[in-house]
């Protein structure tokens, strides 16, 4: 199937390693150009060599950091310096720190706000303008499943991290009529670091970690960040013209909710 990516220009955050990496992979396996940020300008650059070199796609790396007005707005000039504007944004961060809620400071909720929503925000409106001129344009936030459901131990996440959704179905109708789609995925337990982080907490080798986290999950396993990546890039695409406003999981069954 012909996705309609080949040209289109996306620009990925925290792109270096994981979902945002596989993402970044994935476009530029399509045809797209690919602008890849993270914090870490070694980890970023051997990235995009390696997305470059496996696609021979055009792939550029970028230091930024997403929580960083400044260096957002110097992603969105640095696209339209090289691309002339973005088609395609796949808006990914880390997201807040496991504490209990009567640990909480002050601090610690003003960043998770930070990082999981304002983020948001700055990356959407440096590339609407680009969007709006060409009238296509694909949004996607990475976010969890917090969205649907609480996770244990994660408050701030369970607490910012569904305002997103509410941001992207505030602003689907009006998006929808410059034919531009926005969109959240909410990954559950994918094979990335900061799952595998959990190993060193629990005190258990990374391999029985990830066996025991395998019993809550219908299909019986933990999902790789490419079977996430290839439904990011599915919605990001022209094939899926039709969908827009939907916070979309990819957990193999965790979310037990019919919404």
């Amino acid at each position: 199937m012909d996705l309609g990516l080949k040209g289109k220009a996306a620009l990925v955050t925290a792109a270096s390693k994981g979902m945002g990496k596989a993402c970044a992979l994935g476009l530029a396996s399509e045809g797209s150009r690919v602008l890849m940020c993270a914090r870490t300008e070694r980890d970023v650059v051997a990235a995009a060599d390696e997305v470059r070199g496996k696609t021979g796609a055009e792939v550029v790396a970028m230091v930024a950091d997403v929580t960083r007005a400044a260096d957002v707005h110097a992603l969105g000039q640095r696209a339209r310096d090289i691309f002339g504007g973005i088609d395609v944004l796949i808006a990914n961060a880390g997201g807040p720190p496991r504490v209990d809620f009567e640990e909480t400071t002050d601090e610690q909720w003003y960043g998770a706000f930070d990082v999981s929503v304002l983020s948001v925000v700055r990356l959407i409106r440096e590339v609407l303008p680009s969007m709006r001129a060409r009238r296509w344009g694909r949004i996607l936030t990475i976010q969890s499943v917090s969205v649907k459901q609480p996770v244990d131990g994660l408050v701030l996440s369970n607490a910012v991290r569904p305002g997103v959704a509410g941001l992207m179905k505030t602003l689907a109708e009006d998006l929808g009529r410059d034919n531009i789609t926005i969109n959240v995925l909410c990954p559950g337990k994918i094979l990335t670091d900061r799952f595998l982080s959990g190993a060193f907490r629990a005190g258990l080798p990374p391999e029985e970690y990830a066996r025991r986290a395998t019993s809550d999950v219908p299909l019986g396993r933990i999902g790789t960040p490419e079977e996430f990546a290839n439904v990011a890039v599915f919605l990001a695409s022209e094939r899926a013209s039709y969908v827009t406003g939907v916070a979309l999981q990819v957990d193999g069954g965790v979310v037990r909710a019919n919404v």
